[in-house]
Formats: structure tokens, C-alpha cells, sequence
């Protein structure tokens, strides 16, 4: 079979998720067709039409950038059908309801290419239900295609093949899913609600019975479900209110109507409660309030047993929370389950609940254990999948109080554990692969392809542990090392200090790796988890001055300086490989850096404004001679049109929203790479450095002659100042924090158009930076950000 090409994709069905992948597709390049019905009457494709102008409004942004909307038409099913031909892959994305599905497919068959991808986004429905209504000669190239919702943030895609779906287009959909939309895929079986919804769906009906059983309330029980136990903010009753309690009520109803055999079927019912508050159109967040509603500025939470809302105040007992600060999972559970607090009985029921659930349907609704869990995290954002957690607290011990419970009459079901469970296995996860319950082997890791690519792909609990290369030197603030089976004449250098901040320690570190690089090595890769870095370590700045340490605070400054210049005008290519948050001194050595890798999801920008500084690690620096740079190619050579959006970037603390959000406010470069997996970035960037050293890589000269706006262009930047003072939106101290990042960008006290040296700019910006770490006011909100962690408007 030749290689996947996706040059269009069209998504048949405008609604939520429908738009949604589109926006997506939008994002990572791909031109799509958004189809709905046509309207009864004015222009045929409103319904579409009005979809796509609602991905601009939503939060969080579906589209990584606004500008990625134009890439998105709008279509008909009414006059539009002949479209359908140009899609490579077709996606249909309309109401989970078959009869609806079936009669749009006899619509569109006779106008789907024989080579085109025909799939379905069903969160439940049975794919090979589905493969029935659609012509012999599409039923190879059909499958089910589950995104999750919001889809360019859930990381989750089930992959749902037929009886009859070719083996190769599935394997090269993955990969293209994989890299192109940085998707996770889980291989599910044809079962109603596949992996992560069945599991998933199970663990929420598992919480409302016991919630019910104890007595507890909803607001209660969000607080138990939440980050105290490794689930996202929303933990259970929010996170229905954010699906929309209609769709959650669907899929319940979904899992009533088609698992009659379940042992746990009897609690696939919806709640009184639920059904009530959805025939009153009381629907989650979309209809302003479902469990949960704000009332003026109160958060009020549905109280079943009044029928009524009251206050949302919902604590965890000091005794509960005790036990689940405990580090050791095998103590804790022990714990959960002795103690006879009802919020401690609460958890311990529906941990055990999942555990016995997820044990009992391994073999009929997941290839293995390993797909379950990382069904779970990706799809529903669990920091552990049920088996993980399960063999972290002990499998044997675990798999004896279950089977206690059930024997009791404790648990949901009477249902017997299966046997393999009591094998004398210490779990599911190996070295050698993950449990495959149905055909009672460990089974290794996808070896597709496209994982090569993924150096330090996301591992379950028990797995081999990876390749962590070879250490060349380190510091206590940096590690520089290489990947023999790689590249081992790339280096990568990796920060080692909290969130990546940047203290002495790693501008040291970064100066010595710099210079190592270009004494050893071809080129040099700044890379690790997420966040790329949080900015200049500010316990260390507080510290200084505090101590009045101002001239040791200036040489600081002046070697961070140094540090972002050794990056730029290295011998070697330097490629910063950017994941999560570049703030401030991070966005500022990615700025510098020969090339930047930026993961989709990068949240890149110059903050200090917010602590009362201006950026002085050359970030001003760069703007100046960017906007130097574009001016040069205009007839008047006017420098501060150039200026006048970067100044406003600095003085807003504007951070990028994604990685396109980053080009477009000059964090990065048109050339740089956007990678859309962030298990690919390292990959790619010694790549990138590989591919820089081999064309025969020379660094930029340092600039000695810059026009600048100088005087003129700070006084207009001040008008500006003043007008933003005038109408409140701005305090007094906000105004000279960024009258000195004016001065910064427009080159001093100079004359507009006067040319000055790359070395002044940093000579400006890092006086600027010192006098304003001199006053009073900066200093406060430099204590009140590390104390509270939020910024002080003084």
C-alpha cells in the first residue's frame, strides 16, 4: 500500500465535536470541509457557517490560531455532496443515534472516492453495526475514529477497526493521527463505549451509587475525586457539568441499552436526579448551570435530597486527608479501607469497585491492560490508569480485599475475579509487555514506525525503564549528555533545576555546555519535560536584594546576557526544543537559539512586567533588531511601526496561546518547526541540529550598526502610557515599568534613526532592568509573587 496522503478532510455534522475536529485538522495544516444540513432558508450552509464563527468565541481556543479558521469551508448535504470527492478522509461526526448515521451514509456513498477514508467519531455505537449501512466497496477503508472532547486538548483517539477494515490504511491512519494531529491512539475493541468511555462511564456510575450509599455530598465527593486522588480539577460531578449532562446521560443510556450481560448492568440507570435536571434544561456549562450554577458570585451545587441548590463547600475530613497525603499506596489503601470515616469507605468502595470491574471485562473490551490505563489518562486526564494504581499498592494484596468484599457482598457485583489475577503475577505491567487477558500473554508496545519517533514516549507503571543516554559534564544546575543510538554527536542539555528556572547554576551550566559543544560536538539540543522554563529564578533575585547585593545582581544579569549570546553566535547550531512554558528568561534563550522546535501546546512570552521588571536577558534586544531588521525593507525606513506591537507585547506580558500564537507574536520564526506530538520534539530537534550542522551551519554576525526609534519612539510609546494610565487600565508603577521597556526597545536616549551596536541594546535593557530592581515597588511584587504566586497590581 503507498504512503497516506491527507490533503483534505471533510467532517460531515457542525456540532460541538464536529467543528471541533475540523478546528483541529485547521490547526495542524489540513484544509477541511465542514458539512451540516442545509438551512430551510437564507444562505444553505448557516448552520456551518455559524459553527466555524463559533470556534472563534470558545474557551479553551479549539483553534490554535483565529487565522487557522480560513482554512475551514462550509457545505451542504442539500447542494454540496460533490465536494465529498476531494476528501482523502471523511470523518462523521453527527448525533449518536443510527438511524441518523445510516441514512446519512446511503447519502454520501456514491460520493466518497474508492480510495478515500470513511470514518465514524461514535463514542459508542457499534462500528460493525455502522459497516452495514454502508456499499461493499467502501467497508475496507471504514472504521470508528473516537475523538475526545475538547479534541485538540484530549490526548485520546480510539482507533475501532471491522471484520472487514484493511490492516494497512488503519496502521498508516494511525501514524498520520499520530504525528499530524499529535493524537495518543488506543487500538479499542467493538464494544459498546470501546475503552475509555466503558471504563470511565463505570468509574462515575461506581461514584454515584456510593455517593448516594454514604450519604455524601456532590460538592463532597468532587473534592475526593479530584487532584487529591490523581483525577483532573473538575473530578466527577463538574466534569458531567462540562461534558453536558445530556451527553452523559446518552452514554449511560447507550451502556443500559446494549450490555444486558454485564454483571454490572443493573446500575447502568440514570438518576432521578439527573433525568430531572435535564428535563428542566438544566444541561452543565453550556446552559450556564447543571449540578453546578453561579449564583451572582456564589458557586451553589444541587442537593439532591431538597431538590434545591445550596452553597458548593466541599471539604475533605483531616483524617481522609491524612491518609491520602501518605506516599505509600500499599499503606494507603490499607488505610482507606480500615477506616470508618463515610469519605474514607467512599473511596476505598470505588477504587475497588473499578479494580474488580476492569479486571472482570479486561478480555472482552481492551487487546490489554496497558490500553485501559493509557485510556484512562488520556482520555479522562487520571494521573495512573486503574491496573497502574492497583499494582502500585500491591497486586496481591489488593486482589485478596477485593475478593474479600465480593465475597461479603460488599462489592457492586458478585462476580468472581477472574483467575489469572490470583496467578501469583505482581501485576500487569512487565518489561516484557502489558497483559493481554484474552490471550493470556504480555504483549509488547505497538511497533509501528511512527513510535520510532518517539524517543521518550509515555510509559505505564512496570514498563522496561528507557534509554537515559550518556552524561559528557554536569553542574548542579544543567546536564549535558548524548544519545549514542541517536545522534552522539548532538548533545542535548537539559535544565535540573525546579520548573526549569534559571539561576547561576544553569547560566554557568549553559556557558560550559555551549562551549563543550563547540569544542566536541556537531551541534546542541535544549531539551526536557515540560515547562522548557519558567524564567529567572527569583528566589535568587529576592535573596540578592534583599541583601542589597545590586552590583552582584548586575553581573548576574550581564552573564545571563552572556548566555543567550553563546546560544546565538555558537559555532555549532544550538535548537531550543520548547514544550508547556517559555516564560520570561525561557522564552528569551529559545529567542536566541539558532532554531526553535516548538511543541503545539507551547505557552511562550516575555512576562516581567508582571514582577515589575523588563526583559533583560536580550528579549528586548531581539525585538529592537527584528523591527531594525523589517524596517530596512520598507521605503522609509521608519523603525517604530516594528516597534509599536512588540512594546505592547512586552508591556501586556502577552504569552502565546500555542506554538502558531508564538510565531505570531515574534516568540518564533516562520521557519521554526511546530510539532503537534510532544513525544516527537526531541526526535525532530536533533534532527533539525543534525540536518543545520550538515548545510554547513555559521552563526549570525553580532550587529554593529542598528537603527533605532530612540527618543521619538519612546515619547510615542509614553502617549500611549498615558492614555492606558488615564483610563484605569493601568496603575502608576505599570506605567514606569513599561516606560522603561519603551526605552529598552527604542534604543535609549538616543536620536530616532540613530545606529547603534547589538552590545548597547543589552547595555540599555540591562540598566533598565537593574535601576527598576532598585525600587520599592518591583521588589514587592517580586516577594508577593513568590509568596502567592499571582502578580501584585501596586
Amino acid at each position: 500500500m503507498s504512503r497516506l496522503i491527507i490533503r483534505k478532510v471533510a467532517v460531515l455534522g457542525a456540532g460541538v465535536m464536529g467543528a471541533q475536529i475540523a478546528a483541529h485538522c485547521a490547526n495542524a495544516g489540513v484544509p477541511v470541509i465542514l458539512f451540516d444540513l442545509p438551512a430551510k432558508e437564507g444562505d444553505p450552509n448557516t448552520i456551518a457557517r455559524k459553527a466555524v464563527e463559533g470556534l472563534k468565541k470558545l474557551d479553551p481556543a479549539p483553534l490554535a490560531s483565529r487565522d487557522r479558521a480560513q482554512f475551514i469551508d462550509v457545505a451542504n448535504y442539500g447542494a454540496d455532496l460533490e465536494k465529498l470527492r476531494e476528501a482523502d478522509l471523511i470523518i462523521e461526526a453527527i448525533a449518536e443515534k443510527m438511524e441518523w448515521k445510516l441514512d446519512l451514509y446511503a447519502k454520501v456513498a456514491p460520493f466518497v472516492r474508492p480510495d478515500a477514508i470513511f470514518a465514524s467519531n461514535t463514542s459508542g455505537l457499534s462500528i460493525g453495526a455502522l459497516d452495514e449501512g454502508l456499499p461493499e466497496s467502501m467497508r475496507d477503508r471504514f472504521c470508528g475514529i473516537h475523538f475526545f472532547n475538547p479534541p485538540r486538548y484530549m490526548a485520546l483517539v480510539e482507533l475501532i477497526a471491522t471484520g472487514r477494515t484493511e490492516p494497512a490504511m488503519l496502521d498508516d491512519l494511525e501514524a498520520w493521527l499520530t504525528t499530524r494531529l499529535g493524537k495518543s491512539i488506543v487500538r479499542a475493541k467493538d464494544t459498546p463505549n470501546f475503552v475509555a468511555n466503558r471504563v470511565g462511564v463505570m468509574s462515575i456510575m461506581a461514584v454515584m451509587h456510593h455517593t448516594t450509599r454514604l450519604g455524601l455530598g456532590f460538592d463532597e465527593v468532587d473534592a475526593l475525586t479530584g487532584p487529591l486522588i490523581g483525577r483532573p480539577k473538575s473530578a466527577t460531578f463538574r466534569t458531567g457539568d462540562v461534558v453536558g449532562l445530556d451527553t452523559l446521560a446518552h452514554v449511560v443510556g447507550n451502556m443500559q441499552a446494549t450490555l444486558s450481560g454485564d454483571p454490572w448492568h443493573a446500575y447502568f440507570n440514570n438518576p432521578e436526579w439527573l433525568t430531572a435536571l435535564i428535563a428542566k434544561g438544566a444541561l452543565g456549562q453550556k446552559t450556564k448551570g447543571g449540578i453546578y450554577r453561579k449564583e451572582g458570585k456564589t458557586i451553589v451545587v444541587f442537593d439532591p435530597a431538597t431538590q434545591a441548590y445550596r452553597p458548593s463547600a466541599g471539604e475533605v475530613a483531616p483524617e481522609v486527608l491524612a491518609i491520602l497525603k501518605n506516599r505509600n499506596p500499599a499503606e494507603k489503601f490499607a488505610q482507606l479501607r480500615a477506616s470508618q470515616h463515610p469519605q474514607a469507605q467512599f473511596l476505598w468502595s470505588i477504587f475497588r469497585d473499578v479494580f474488580h470491574y476492569c479486571a472482570y471485562q479486561l478480555a472482552d473490551i481492551a487487546d490489554n491492560a496497558r490500553d485501559v490505563d493509557f485510556g484512562m489518562r488520556w482520555g479522562f486526564g487520571w494521573s495512573q490508569g486503574p491496573f497502574e494504581t492497583w499494582q502500585a499498592a500491591g497486586w496481591q494484596s489488593i486482589a485478596e480485599a477485593v475478593k474479600a468484599d465480593i465475597d461479603a457482598g460488599l462489592a457492586m457485583s458478585a462476580a468472581p475475579l477472574p483467575a489469572w489475577v490470583f496467578d501469583g503475577r505482581q501485576g500487569v505491567h512487565t518489561p516484557e509487555g502489558s497483559w493481554s487477558a484474552a490471550d493470556a500473554a504480555f504483549k509488547p508496545r505497538p511497533a509501528l514506525p511512527v513510535y520510532g519517533r518517539q524517543i521518550y514516549p509515555e510509559q505505564v507503571l512496570g514498563e522496561a525503564a528507557p534509554d537515559m543516554g550518556v552524561t559528557l559534564w554536569e553542574n548542579d544546575g544543567v546536564r549535558l549528555w548524548n544519545l549514542p543510538a541517536k545522534d552522539a554527536r548532538i548533545g542535548i542539555l537539559s535544565f535540573k533545576s525546579k520548573m526549569h528556572a534559571i539561576g547561576e547554576e544553569v547560566l554557568d551550566g549553559v556557558l560550559e555546555a555551549v562551549a563543550r559543544a563547540e569544542r566536541d560536538l556537531d551541534g546542541l539540543v535544549i531539551w526536557h519535560e515540560a515547562p522548557f522554563a519558567v524564567g529567572a529564578n527569583l528566589q535568587q533575585v529576592a535573596e540578592a536584594f534583599k541583601a542589597g547585593k545590586f552590583d552582584l545582581l548586575e553581573k548576574t544579569v550581564a552573564k545571563f546576557q552572556q548566555a543567550s549570546m553563546a546560544l546565538k553566535h555558537a559555532m555549532v547550531p544550538t535548537v531550543a526544543a520548547v514544550q508547556g512554558m517559555a516564560l520570561g528568561g525561557g522564552c528569551e534563550f529559545a529567542m536566541h537559539a539558532s532554531h526553535r522546535v516548538l511543541a503545539l501546546e507551547s505557552y511562550v512570552g516575555l512576562v516581567e512586567v508582571g514582577v515589575g521588571l523588563i526583559p533583560a536577558g536580550g528579549g528586548s534586544k531581539e525585538f529592537a533588531l527584528r523591527a531594525a531588521a523589517m524596517a530596512t525593507r520598507t521605503a522609509g525606513g521608519d523603525v517604530f511601526p516594528f516597534i509599536q506591537n512588540s512594546f505592547q507585547t512586552i508591556a501586556m506580558a502577552n504569552v502565546s496561546k500555542s506554538a502558531l500564537q508564538a510565531v505570531e507574536l515574534g516568540f518564533a520564526k516562520e521557519a521554526d518547526d511546530i510539532v503537534f506530538n510532544a513525544h516527537e520534539l526531541l526526535h525532530v530537534a536533533l534532527h533539525r541540529a543534525r540536518a543545520l550542522a550538515e548545510s554547513g551551519w555559521q552563526p549570525p554576525l553580532v550587529q554593529r550598526a542598528v537603527p533605532v526609534a530612540g527618543r521619538n519612539g519612546i515619547a510615542t510609546c509614553e502617549m500611549m502610557l498615558i492614555n492606558m494610565k488615564e483610563g484605569g487600565f493601568i496603575s502608576g508603577w505599570d506605567y514606569r515599568v513599561a516606560r522603561a521597556a519603551a526605552t529598552a526597545l527604542c534604543g535609549g536616549e538616543v536620536e530616532t534613526n540613530a545606529r547603534v551596536s547589538e552590545q548597547w541594546l543589552l547595555d540599555v535593557e540591562r540598566a533598565q532592568f537593574v535601576d527598576l530592581l532598585k525600587t520599592e515597588k518591583t521588589q514587592q511584587r517580586i516577594l508577593h509573587m513568590l509568596e502567592t504566586g499571582k502578580p501584585l497590581r501596586n
